[in-house]
């Protein structure tokens, strides 16, 4: 045998496992803790949340609705990662945190930050537009270990009332990307509140402007994956085939896959929401 013949093969192989490095990302709404869902609350769901995260194994997890006994809960069980944000009241202790969750043997956690979705993006605890309540965008730029490259990530959770607090929202996100990001790639994980069709969607992935982001799905290489719609209601399937939850995407990413997690537990789901999940490639 001629065992030259090998070493060229090999070399392209390590090369290419050098110029692309997969990352995985999830975006789940894990619904707030009240009483109010019987059954369906917390404590009876925890272990569901915290098990489909672990199986999946995103290096990084945007979390929605995630308050702070969530957010202990969360640490305490997924023991490999570390989180960044805070609750939307204070920045800290107090109200849901749109979190980021990154696994710590793959990524280190470079700067990070939180602005609230107002016209005062660095007053904590402030309401914008019409919204009802404050909402914020958490973010963090990451460097991966085995490859050295840099990406930020961006997570956020829109008004479920203020249509105007959606609209403005939207387009603060693209200049949120423009400003932290900049040329690095970055990704933005969230519960949108919007259909793919509703203005904010419409804002976030039009093409006629520079600053647009893509919508991971709609490139993914392998097929997508699960149902279309992400919200349940906790009812025996997703309300309607739209989804209100994404992953958008900026830069030199290949989307391998994309995948909405639908799987139940004696009938019974994780959240009002379901997971997605999408692998990411970041090439040279």
């Amino acid at each position: 045998m001629n065992y030259k013949l090998l070493v060229l093969p090999v070399a392209l192989l390590l090369t290419g496992l050098v110029m692309a490095q997969d990352i995985s990302v999830m975006s789940f709404n894990i619904r707030l803790n009240t009483p109010h869902d019987s059954l369906n609350a917390w404590p009876n769901r925890k272990e569901k949340v915290s098990s489909q995260i672990l199986y999946h194994a995103p290096a990084v997890l945007g979390v929605q609705e995630a308050l702070p006994d969530q957010m202990d809960d969360l640490r305490a069980s997924l023991k490999q990662y570390k989180s960044i944000g805070g609750g939307r009241d204070n920045g800290t202790d107090k109200g849901e945190a749109s979190a980021i969750f990154y696994d710590t043997t793959q990524l280190s956690a470079l700067q990070s930050g939180m602005l609230w979705l107002s016209q005062t993006p660095t007053v904590v605890g402030s309401k914008g537009w019409d919204a009802n309540l404050p909402r914020i965008i958490t973010w963090a730029k990451f460097k991966h270990k085995k490859s050295g490259k840099q990406f930020v990530a961006f997570n956020t959770h829109f008004d479920h009332i203020g249509k105007e607090a959606r609209r403005e929202s939207a387009r603060m996100v693209l200049n949120t990307v423009k400003e932290i990001a900049g040329k690095l790639p970055a990704f933005f994980t969230g519960d949108f509140n919007a259909t793919p069709d509703d203005e904010p969607i419409q804002i976030i992935t039009d093409k006629n402007n520079p600053l647009h982001l893509v919508d991971a799905k709609e490139v993914s290489i392998h097929p997508h994956y699960g149902p279309t719609g992400t919200f349940n209601a906790f009812k025996n399937k997703e309300t309607n085939n739209q989804p209100i939850d994404y992953i958008f995407i900026k830069g030199n990413w290949k989307v391998k896959n994309h995948a909405t997690l639908s799987q139940t537990w004696e009938g019974r789901f994780a959240s009002d929401h379901f997971a997605i999940l999408a692998l990411l490639s970041l090439s040279k």
